[in-house]
């Protein structure tokens, strides 16, 4: 890890991190980023920081095997269905305790949530990954409260952290953010499992697709692009990993558009699962319409396997150069760069190459050292 020097006058500050997200995920995107600030702050380059987890309940398997990296004032419970109430409610409860015993600088939020006490001492951060909940209001139920909490929690923080300029340009047009409020700070990337085992015995090379498949994520119009491509379609499968089974909608799209049982399969699994995928894919298929980020096409890219991905929101932040990008709402763009991207003449080992070269713009340290940045400007 190249470590960065904030500076002879770093602050030396204590910073915690609250229950909210490690009480709620196993695995997950969210928790993965705060893990890894809470790993990777002390070990930037002349600072004396303090980082830790407060969650005196918490279900996360990335502080579970990583207790003895960062101090969690916390035990692990196994996530039993039905209790999800009782464990906020202890954790709220016992939170404040632990926290006054801390005496932390700096509170970073780690979810969204009503919260009336005040917002000094410490003083408090919150980030905002993406405005899907905004922009896309008929992809989430009714009784979901994310946009009031997210509105909450930004009105009593000092700062807020968004994770690409795209972001935060939406956060401060639909919600009249200050954007002296706001900064932009990039995810890192990495999977805890470097697998050298083949994921099965592939009989066709395959397209790789990754997590939710809903909504905003746009799964169908990639499916219906590999169906009508004449050449996608006698030449490859389709892979989706996560986002559970199949529902039952999406199989009768497959049988609407007269796809073979085995040409479309999913698995679900670990990070090892995963990493063997995406070495394995002939191409990373990103289709979504919207993301705050979009990490799996750098996770993709960190395998040497090629990317295609929409041309929208955040998505051409991150890639860069590195990928082929079609419009999401059209699906003969989506089979021309499919096509192009696994036909076109030395195409995929260009982008295999841009893309090494991409993910090294994108590392935890990074990610740690620019957020103690913005913790140093909320304390002055």
């Amino acid at each position: 890890m190249n470590l960065v020097d904030l500076g002879r006058n770093s602050l030396n500050m204590k910073i915690a991190f609250d229950y909210q997200i490690f009480a709620m995920q196993r695995y997950g995107g969210i928790s993965r980023y705060f893990f890894e600030l809470a790993k990777n702050i002390p070990l930037v380059k002349n600072s004396n920081s303090v980082a830790s987890v407060t969650a005196p309940f918490y279900v996360n398997e990335y502080l579970r095997n990583g207790a003895d990296e960062i101090p969690v004032f916390g035990t692990y419970v196994p996530k039993i269905p039905f209790t999800g109430k009782l464990v906020r409610g202890v954790n709220a409860s016992l939170s404040p305790i632990i926290l006054n015993h801390f005496d932390p600088d700096i509170l970073h939020e780690t979810y969204y949530s009503k919260n009336s006490k005040p917002t000094q001492n410490p003083r408090r951060v919150v980030t905002v990954h993406d405005m899907i909940h905004e922009l896309f209001p008929e992809s989430f139920s009714t009784h979901d409260k994310t946009r009031e909490l997210k509105k909450d929690s930004i009105s009593r923080a000092e700062h807020v952290v968004c994770v690409s300029e795209s972001t935060r340009q939406d956060l401060v047009r639909i919600l009249n953010v200050d954007p002296k409020k706001t900064s932009v700070v990039h995810l890192g990337c990495s999977l805890s499992a470097r697998s050298r085992q083949s994921r099965a015995d592939n009989k066709r090379p395959y397209l790789l697709y990754v997590g939710s498949r809903d909504g905003y994520k746009n799964f169908s119009s990639f499916i219906e692009a590999y169906a009508r491509s004449a050449m996608l379609r006698p030449n490859f499968d389709v892979l989706a990993v996560g986002g559970g089974a199949f529902k039952p909608h999406e199989k009768l799209l497959f049988q609407k558009l007269k796809i073979s049982p085995g040409g479309i399969n999913q698995l679900s699994g670990d990070d090892a699962l995963l990493e063997s995928c995406y070495r394995d894919a002939a191409l990373f298929v990103f289709p979504s319409l919207y993301e705050g980020f979009g990490i799996p096409t750098l996770e993709a890219m960190s395998y040497g396997c090629p990317v295609a991905c929409s041309n929208t929101s955040s998505i051409p932040e991150v890639v860069g150069n590195a990928a082929v990008f079609f419009d999401p709402y059209s699906i003969e763009s989506i089979i021309n760069s499919l096509e192009s991207a696994l036909f076109g003449s030395g195409l995929r080992e260009t982008m295999i190459q841009r893309g090494f070269d991409r993910i090294q713009k994108f590392s935890w340290g990074k990610c740690a050292e620019e957020t103690l940045r913005v913790y140093e400007r909320v304390l002055q």
